[in-house]
């Protein structure tokens, strides 16, 4: 197979590409899922391990992937060398990853009665032991795409997403289509990710240095943990959301909330790689100079991003229906309350913070998030059911965002106009509102 990709693509852009080949390999595979013989309950079964395995990890996989990115060429243990020279940061941060995905499995296995019982009512999941696996060898592979990107092999990582991720659709996907069921759907999931993690340790002993360092593991954790915290209070809530709603309601009415909870992780996804790949630059430029760079890119997003968002508001009740099924008609509710979600990804306040080290701010910023949206989310889903856990979702994050922003106005005295183009971005936020608005027409 001939996969062609330009030899000269920036690092945010090659990241960026990756992340959506990753989310339309999911989004096809929940595609397929719907048009199968699959019920409702067996799609709600596999949402659920996905659900698991993202609850127990999402917080220190983004936390140490963070840290791991700034120190690869800025670390106090060991000193910097050319990027053709094996680095031991490369084996060390895997050290690291496979400790805590090893810490990871053994919560799943040690309170397999609290997670059986808080999302199936007590009832026994029957591919349990599938699922610890998947969280043991599932995590160390998020990995891959970034080393490829500190090792500067862009095109590289580019054709890995893709036969990675179309590898994965055809394992999940056949088995169901060819007489089977969910669980055999699972056991091609484990093998995909069996290939990844070989392609891992592959990977591990070609570009890293085998020198285990216990100054740089500790150097590591420093940097990470408040990044860890930050995910974890920031990026609980939407696990605590689907918790609230598995434990509420029944299967199905979870797989209803989880496809159109998906924040059109598109967005989500762009908007990360780009804050991830601006970080980098303030061990580089001036702050200045960041921030024109911040504001400048972020227009070009702003362009792009929010006609996206409202031509996707404004088709999401013809086009759920059609795409999944009509059980899943009123997941599209739930999706349009999650697209608003862009007005706050569009303001990047949370990168400028983390270049200049000031992770205390955002610690406490995440933290205010999550009780907001803990304290709304059992307030409203009793009137509004699976829309006020929604709400209560995009009420939080946008009070995060204030925060930040707050913080750089006041504490640095950074103004919103510095790195935010302003003009343009109030005209596509009001924008979007006026096309959510006739929505509910």
């Amino acid at each position: 197979m001939n996969i062609r990709i330009p030899r000269h693509i920036e690092a945010s852009t090659a990241l960026q590409l990756f992340q959506v080949i990753r989310f339309g390999s999911l989004l096809l595979i929940s595609i397929l899922f719907t048009k199968s013989c699959l019920t409702t309950s067996d799609i709600g079964y596999y949402e659920t391990i996905m659900l698991v395995s993202g609850a127990v990890s999402f917080f220190w996989i983004t936390g140490l992937i963070q840290s791991f990115l700034s120190l690869y060429r800025n670390s106090t243990t060991f000193e910097k060398k050319d990027t053709e020279s094996p680095s031991p940061v490369i084996f060390n941060a895997f050290l690291l990853v496979s400790f805590f995905s090893i810490l990871s499995f053994l919560f799943v296995y040690i309170f397999k009665n609290l997670v059986t019982g808080g999302l199936t009512h007590g009832t026994e999941i029957p591919y349990y032991p599938l699922l610890m696996a998947y969280v043991l060898i599932g995590n160390p592979t998020f990995l891959i795409e970034y080393i490829y990107l500190v090792r500067g092999l862009r095109q590289q990582m580019l054709v890995y997403g893709f036969l990675s991720y179309l590898l994965q659709v055809v394992l999940v996907c056949l088995p169901v289509f060819t007489g089977f069921g969910i669980v055999e759907c699972l056991y091609g999931l484990l093998v995909i990710t069996l290939v990844r993690f070989a392609w891992l340790i592959i990977l591990v002993l070609k570009y890293s240095s085998p020198v285990f360092s216990f100054s740089f593991i500790k150097e590591h954790l420093h940097i990470g943990y408040p990044l860890i915290l930050s995910a974890l209070l920031s990026g609980s809530q939407q696990y605590i959301a689907g918790f609230i709603v598995a434990a509420r309601f029944n299967p199905a009415t979870l797989a209803i909330f989880r496809y159109g909870a998906r924040e059109f992780p598109l967005i989500m996804l762009i908007t990360n790689a780009f804050s991830n790949a601006m970080l980098p630059e303030f061990g580089i430029l001036q702050v200045h100079e960041i921030l024109d760079k911040i504001k400048n890119k972020s227009k070009k997003l702003i362009y792009f991003l929010f006609p996206l968002a409202i031509t996707t508001l404004l088709l999401s009740k013809q086009v759920f229906p059609l795409v999944f099924n009509r059980h899943f008609a009123e997941s599209a509710g739930i999706f349009n309350i999650f697209l608003l979600l862009v007005v706050s990804r569009l303001v990047f306040p949370q990168t400028i913070v983390t270049g200049l080290k000031k992770t205390n701010i955002i610690l406490f910023a995440s933290l205010a998030e999550l009780i907001i949206t803990t304290s709304l989310a059992f307030l409203l889903v009793n009137g509004m059911g699976i829309y006020g856990v929604a709400w209560a979702f995009v009420i939080a994050y946008y009070f995060e965002k204030i925060i930040l922003v707050s913080y750089l106005q006041f504490g640095r005295k950074l103004h919103i106009t510095d790195y935010v183009p302003v003009k343009q971005f109030i005209v596509g936020a009001v924008l979007v509102f006026i096309a959510f608005g006739i929505t509910l027409m």
